[in-house]
């Protein structure tokens, strides 16, 4: 009777999970890939579908497709529920559970509220398709209804436009938000002016982008304003409802608010019964397993991973990416019978972002850039990073459309739930 080959259970099929799947092609394994979701997730353009730039299908591809020439993978759409540590389970909501030798925990990260999660409602963050599609309906009937709104105190509440949180995501919500208002909806309406819809971020710190140089943090914050844009630093927030925003002590009355100040990691750490940190990541050993369980490794933004220096790996595509790879090293290296596994060496290769349509700044150590060059790098550097030839024309030709003409095609307003969650190709 031939020898079962070594199982390895990758939950969450994410950078760090889809890489990891990748990197085992031809190692003697047997892989088993848990998502709750079919499809895989490019998640920095996500903010791209939220403000009508791209559509859903140009940033996530089926699962099943990309491994459809992987025999040695099967592809399970389910939510994981726990894990039987003694039994070596994976439990599954539905009440089974999968077996494994190797368990890779890649379950992400989702909105964190710092203890306000009443606010969700009124804020939504942006994690998945679905809060894409959300705040992407949000967006648009806010000018639909300001339209037809007589009271001019309830028309300008429905046009003004809250981001909260001053990172990447926030800074490049706010900026093409402001490109929509200014340049893609102007001359559409006849009884309001989309030009003058307010768009603030709101950033409880003393500058904006602050894993970047201070330099770059500033140009950001210019860029923002040169669009029209309102940064408010300094003031955190302390309320979220329906009426709008409270920060500093005054209420800005805003119909719509987008949440990007911060993220908590899924509960693996329950499941695992491990040590985590305030934000809920799994402390890991320096190879990424979990301490004392050699079969079980944490990555992406489920791990809390820290440097040689002491300081924390952040959670970012590149670095999930690393993580996958340098876990299926260490798998293959275990069934060569290699000896103790290596630390993880995370490898920065800089830091992006980009403030609408025509400027960006990037950081890459020996180099820095602001403006057009540093949008055409941030822009190759993203389409290089999509799965397959065709997502790269297509999302190429959608940018290139947008540079030169400012018309953002994805802004068909679907029927779905209550917040607008089904959208198809729109």
């Amino acid at each position: 009777m031939a020898k079962a080959r070594h199982h390895v259970v990758v939950v969450g099929a994410g950078f760090a999970g889809l890489e990891l799947v990748k990197e085992l092609k031809g190692a003697d394994v047997e892989v088993t890939l848990i998502d709750r979701r079919n499809h895989h997730l490019f998640q920095p353009l996500l903010y791209q579908v939220a403000t009508t730039s791209l559509a859903t299908s140009e940033i996530a591809w089926p699962i099943r497709h990309l491994l459809r020439r992987r025999k040695d993978v099967r592809t399970l759409l389910a939510s994981a529920a726990g894990v039987d540590r003694a039994g070596k389970r994976v439990l599954l909501d539905d009440g089974g559970g999968i077996p494994y030798d190797t368990l890779v925990v890649a379950t992400g990260a989702r909105h964190a509220y710092f203890g306000h999660d009443e606010w969700e409602p009124y804020a939504p963050g942006l994690k998945t398709l679905e809060d894409a599609t959300t705040i992407r309906r949000r967006l648009l009937l806010a000018f639909e209804k300001a339209e037809t709104e007589p009271d001019p105190e309830r028309r300008r509440a429905l046009l003004t436009f809250v981001i909260i949180g001053g990172g990447p995501t926030g800074v490049e919500l706010a900026g093409t938000i402001a490109e929509l208002a200014r340049d893609t909806l102007a001359g559409e309406f006849r009884s309001i002016d989309p030009r003058e819809a307010r768009v603030v971020l709101v950033e409880a710190g003393e500058r904006i982008l602050p894993a970047f140089k201070p330099e770059l943090s500033a140009y950001a914050k210019g860029a923002l304003e040169k669009l029209g844009a309102t940064v408010e630093l300094g003031r955190p927030v302390t309320g979220c409802g329906a009426e709008g925003v409270t920060f500093g002590g005054v209420v800005l009355p805003a119909a719509t608010i987008i949440w990007a100040a911060g993220v908590a990691a899924s509960p693996a750490a329950e499941w695992l019964g491990a040590e985590a940190d305030r934000a809920g990541r799994v402390k890991v050993a320096p190879d990424l397993t979990l301490p004392g369980n050699p079969d079980i490794f944490v990555v992406g933004d489920t791990a809390h991973v820290e440097n040689a220096d002491g300081s924390l790996v952040p959670g970012v595509a590149p670095a999930a990416k690393q993580q996958g790879r340098h876990v299926a090293a260490a798998i293959k290296a275990r069934l060569a019978g290699e000896g103790e596994a290596r630390p993880f060496r995370y490898r920065h290769g800089g830091d992006l972002a980009t403030i609408g349509k025509r400027a960006a700044v990037t950081d890459l150590g020996w180099i820095r850039l602001t403006g057009r060059p540093a949008w055409w790098l941030w822009g190759f550097a993203h389409i290089y990073f999509l799965i397959g030839l065709r997502y790269r024309l297509a999302v190429a030709l959608s940018w290139l459309w947008i540079y030169a003409t400012g018309q953002r095609s994805a802004r068909l307003i679907t029927q779905g739930d209550a917040d607008g969650g089904n959208d198809g190709r729109a």
